[in-house]
């Protein structure tokens, strides 16, 4: 069973007597253990897709089902639930609290979870170690480069052992060697613990560490190739 899919997916925004289709009519197929790129020029529809992927907006019309669930018939509590334990989400600016330490950063998704302090430590801790940054901890974001503060943001996205990661431009903030860097660490995760991972990018270097591309122009998909890393 496919793990994420979209039936004619359209999205229509509305600006008084203007009508916007972002979406039109987009439907495809992603697999667990699939690495993805999504490209496109502003106003391509590629953010507007994420944004459904990540259930954080609801299509106008069409299906997406997420580990075959109608996602549309899900309330708002439901919704936050599958973003919780199914989803994780990294951003071109790292998103961290910062008067708040690398660990106490990873903890916070589990804050919803009812899990105990010294597990959610521990579990924090395991996170840290795989995106390489034991012995950082207690650092706090202002101490940290900008390559690291996005392995916290990674290892965030990981402590709830959600399946799939949704990445919006994660090296947009970023030189070239540490890009390279954070891309080489998704692709162990996609290679080694088998995490489907999306990713939204306008560079195609970095489109390149992916298996697959999905290009997008003025809401439609136009293609959807093999990449890169294969």
């Amino acid at each position: 069973m496919p793990i994420l899919e979209t039936i004619e997916i359209s999205k229509t925004y509305y600006m008084g007597e203007m009508e916007l289709k972002a979406l039109d009519s987009v439907s495809f197929i992603i697999n667990k253990g699939d690495f993805v790129s999504i490209m496109g020029a502003s106003g391509s529809g590629k953010s507007t897709m994420m944004n459904i992927l990540g259930c954080l907006d609801l299509p106008t019309g069409g299906k997406y089902l997420l580990d075959g669930e109608d996602v549309s018939k899900l309330n708002r509590d439901q919704l936050a639930e599958i973003r919780n334990s199914k989803l994780g989400f990294v951003f071109q600016g790292f998103n961290l609290l910062s008067r708040t330490t690398a660990i106490e950063n990873v903890e916070l998704p589990m804050l919803y979870n009812g899990l105990h302090a010294k597990e959610r430590r521990v579990k924090a801790m395991e996170a840290l170690k795989m995106v390489g940054l034991a012995g950082r901890e207690h650092h706090m974001p202002n101490q940290l480069s900008g390559g690291q503060q996005q392995r916290v943001a990674i290892g965030r996205a990981l402590v709830n052992n959600a399946p799939i990661i949704l990445a919006d431009e994660p090296t947009g903030n970023l030189d070239t060697k540490t890009s390279d860097e954070i891309m080489s660490l998704f692709v162990k995760l996609n290679t080694e613990e088998n995490i489907t991972i999306i990713l939204v990018t306008h560079e195609p270097d970095i489109a390149q560490y992916s298996k697959r591309l999905m290009r997008f122009s003025d809401g439609h998909l136009i293609s959807d190739t093999l990449s890169g890393q294969q």
